[in-house]
């Protein structure tokens, strides 16, 4: 078997597990059989463990393959649920940092429908009869050049949101080989989930967990 990349566990107890999901790694099992996240850390659980069979951990939510961040799993069913119901309620509450190009307001909210074309996984803007209500707030932190470090809050969480509605703005992200038709080939793109919040399924208590934007250009930039 391949070596599994080591994954930094930033919370575990028994019914969370938090972690940093590294760059252009999938969130779960694709077309293209790279080893995924959640089979990593299946792996860690059951070494750790030392579980004999199928090791449960649920899927609650989801980022990009080349997108890093902070993201939540669920060790337990009950838990899972109970984080799904919080996904589905607003109650999860995802920050993102992204570098993105061109002239842009300090800040906003912006509002539109999108629809996924499933086939070529790619979303874009359309009506509101054809697409589904996407929302998300921006403050902008600080601009170098023609780059400008942005803050995001989603209010809805749609495939490939924060990506098209910027793009659709001519701000697309750095980097972004789907939806920013200058990116240079093989960049990586510059978006990643820094802070999440939600509630424990079992305490109730908020817990919030952020973490360091990555050490690497073009966030780089903006220290």
């Amino acid at each position: 078997m391949e070596k599994l990349p080591k994954i930094n566990i930033i919370y575990e107890d028994n019914h969370l597990l938090v972690v940093e999901k590294p760059i252009n790694i999938p969130v779960c099992e694709d077309i293209t059989n790279d080893i995924d996240l959640l089979t990593i850390l299946k792996n860690y659980l059951k070494e750790k463990y030392n579980k004999p069979g199928n090791v449960y951990l649920g899927l609650v939510h989801r980022l990009d393959r080349p997108v890093g961040g902070v993201m939540v799993f669920a060790k337990t069913s009950k838990a899972a649920s109970r984080l799904s119901n919080q996904v589905r309620e607003n109650k999860l509450k995802k920050t993102y940092y992204a570098v993105v190009e061109n002239k842009i307001d300090k800040k906003g909210t912006l509002k539109d429908y999108l629809i996924k074309d499933n086939k070529t996984n790619i979303s874009k803007t359309t009506t509101k009869e054809k697409g589904k209500l996407s929302i998300l707030d921006y403050e902008l932190i600080k601009t170098v050049g023609n780059l400008n470090l942005v803050k995001i809050n989603l209010q809805t969480g749609r495939s490939h949101q924060i990506r098209v509605q910027f793009s659709s703005r001519n701000n697309p992200l750095y980097g972004d080989q789907k939806y920013n038709k200058n990116a240079k080939p093989n960049t990586q793109i510059a978006l990643f989930a820094k802070k999440l919040s939600f509630y424990h399924p079992t305490t109730n208590e908020l817990l919030t967990f952020e973490i360091n934007l990555p050490k690497r250009y073009p966030f780089t930039l903006f220290k």
